[in-house]
């Protein structure tokens, strides 16, 4: 099937770019900062607790804290990397005029679209496997902590990247390459912004900064598939003592709102066949 040969391919080239490379260099070396800094807090929380002969924070608490911190930095880099890696995937092909050499062959436009989609997708989940399984090698060795439900995290942080990537590929049909970066780049900003915001307004309970919060998740719901991640792996004691932080929340979206981000990468590839399909190349 061409579409899965398509895949393969993006998938190759993805890995090959040299910001992809970079990004992955990056990420080494954050988890070697990770491991050491983990390893100072660890220590400093045992000889303090000793001091004081009791935790004054159960240490399950504080081991939480740093996993979802590290967590986070997976998450904001996988989308960083999601974005920049997708940026021209149509555009930057019409711009180079390598399409004309793919179109007149027996290829449906739909088959490009899809086979690169499933290529960066597969790309992106690789990546955020293998950083997550990192993060978490550092907190069971270094921390004696194993974070709950991590597994069902990891793939919901792989739908926050998957609806980066839809939103991205679907720029790539209509934008420029540089246009397209700029736009998506201010969509994901706003998208976590509106994540503050609403947590914000829910602390001062606030039903303006609450509503705003929940049409920008409408409109780009990455923020809030991360809210259900970083909610689904901390232990219930971290969610009720530590309450709403910058990276995550305790009052996470309901399921309706993981339904309606694959909804939203559906609808959103599609519609990228649809555009693509009437572009002049």
């Amino acid at each position: 099937m061409m579409t899965l040969l398509i895949a393969r391919i993006t998938f190759r080239e993805a890995f090959r770019r040299r910001l992809v490379l970079a990004v992955l260099i990056l990420s080494a070396v954050f988890l070697g900062l990770y491991a050491f800094g983990f390893k100072i807090v660890h220590d400093d929380v045992v000889r303090f607790n000793d001091a004081r002969q009791g935790r004054t924070l159960p240490y399950e608490v504080q081991a939480s804290i740093m996993v979802l911190l590290g967590l986070y930095t997976v998450n904001f880099l996988a989308g960083i990397m999601t974005i920049f890696a997708a940026v021209g995937a149509i555009a930057r092909e019409i711009e180079e005029g390598t399409l004309h050499a793919i179109i007149p062959k027996p290829l449906a436009r739909w088959e490009i679209i899809a086979g690169k989609y499933l290529g960066f997708l597969a790309m992106i989940a690789a990546y955020i496997t293998a950083m997550v399984t990192g993060v978490l090698l550092i907190s069971i060795t270094v921390g004696a902590y194993t974070p709950p439900r991590i597994v069902e995290g990891m793939l919901l942080m792989i739908l926050v990247s998957g609806i980066l990537l839809s939103l991205t590929m679907l720029g790539s049909t209509i934008f420029s390459t540089m246009a397209n970066g700029v736009v998506i780049f201010m969509l994901y900003g706003m998208a976590v912004t509106g994540g503050l915001v609403e947590q914000i307004g829910t602390a001062l309970n606030n039903d303006t900064m609450v509503r705003i919060g929940i049409i920008t998740s409408v409109l780009v719901p990455s923020d809030s598939i991360w809210k259900l991640a970083s909610y689904v792996v901390q232990p219930t004691l971290a969610v009720n003592l530590t309450g709403p932080n910058p990276f995550g929340t305790s009052t996470p979206p309901s399921d309706f709102a993981v339904r309606y981000a694959i909804v939203y990468c559906a609808v959103l590839v599609i519609t990228s066949m649809l555009v693509f399909r009437r572009r002049d190349i």
